[in-house]
Parts: structure tokens; C-alpha cells; sequence
């Protein structure tokens, strides 16, 4: 028995240095930029994206899990030309006064290595949540040399259809297939 009072309590003196393995960041609004592309009447290919972005990660490397929490302002959508904007925000499409962010939550983080290679998690757009998977075409962390701070960046894609989400104005001539590129730069906290 005195063997073993000891032993718990080394054990439980370690749990919480493991549980602080994880490494958590806040999402740089200056530097990230969700944007999308999608079929203009059969012509040519529309891009936009959101200027503002805000949200969590943490990271555990050597445990291989983590989590991602992100929120888009709907208000925030930009394609060049301010009355598509404006027909954007509309209940047409994003419904920016009922629903002010699109959100994405993570489920799970997969790992290929020590490095994330793709995200699964739920997408929420005019207040329809669906599954949607992230393939992480870039990750890099490391010392950012202009303001010397720890930060992590990663480029990630997706493909979904408005569809599944109640945004079905305009189809089929405005296409229903819409491409996700996440460039995100997260700050350690």
C-alpha cells in the first residue's frame, strides 16, 4: 500500500502537464480569408470571400487531436461588384440579418505524421448544419519574423452544394457546386 499511494499521486501529478500539451491560437482577422468559387451561369467562374473571420484552435501534435471552432460574419461578403454583395447578404442567399456568421466546428482532426491533414466537422450556413470535411493542403507553425510571435498557417479546401444548405437561389443557372478555400494564420495564446 505505500507503494501505491505514491504511484497514484505521481499519476495524477502528470495528468494535468499532459493536459496541457495542447497548444491553443486565436485566429489572426488580418491574415485569414475564407473565400469561395462557383459557376456564373455557365460563363465563367465567381469568386468571393469574407472579410471578417474570428475563432479557436488548439493543437495537440503528439496526442494527434485538437479542435477548430471558426465563425464567418455573413455581412462581411465580398466579390467586387457591391450590388451582388448586397444580393448576397439578402435572404436570397446568406440571409445576413437572420443569420450573422456561418460557423464551422470541428468533430475531428486527422493527422498524417505530426502534421493535420484533414479536418472533419460541422458547417452551418443560414442556420442548416451539415458534415462537411476539410482537406489541408498546407500546414506550416513556426516563429512569424515580423512580430517574432509563435503562429500556425494551413490552407484548407472543401466542396459542397448550397443546396444542402436551403441556398437554392438562381439554380441550376448559378451553379450549385461551391469550392471552400479556408487560408487561415492563428496566433498562439
Amino acid at each position: 500500500m505505500r507503494k501505491f499511494v505514491p504511484a497514484v499521486f505521481a499519476i495524477c501529478a502528470a495528468l494535468p502537464i499532459n493536459a496541457m500539451a495542447a497548444d491553443s491560437y486565436t485566429i489572426d482577422p488580418f491574415h485569414t480569408f475564407p473565400n469561395f468559387s462557383i459557376n456564373h451561369l455557365g460563363f465563367s467562374t465567381m469568386h468571393g470571400r469574407f472579410d471578417k473571420t474570428s475563432g479557436k484552435i488548439t493543437l495537440d501534435r503528439a496526442a494527434k487531436n485538437g479542435s477548430i471552432e471558426v465563425a464567418i460574419a455573413t455581412d462581411s461578403v465580398t466579390t467586387g461588384y457591391v450590388k451582388r454583395d448586397e444580393h448576397l447578404r439578402s435572404p436570397d442567399f446568406f440571409n445576413a440579418a437572420e443569420f450573422p456568421s456561418i460557423t464551422y466546428k470541428s468533430t475531428a482532426i486527422h493527422f498524417k505524421g505530426d502534421v493535420p491533414s484533414s479536418v472533419d466537422g460541422n458547417l452551418t450556413i443560414s442556420g442548416v448544419t451539415r458534415p462537411v470535411t476539410l482537406k489541408i493542403e498546407e500546414f506550416n507553425c513556426g516563429t512569424n519574423p515580423m512580430n517574432q510571435k509563435a503562429e500556425c498557417g494551413a490552407a484548407a479546401t472543401a466542396q459542397i452544394k448550397r443546396s444542402d444548405f436551403g441556398v437554392k437561389y438562381g439554380l441550376p443557372n448559378i451553379g450549385d457546386d461551391v469550392k471552400l478555400v479556408f487560408e487561415i494564420e492563428a496566433i498562439k495564446d
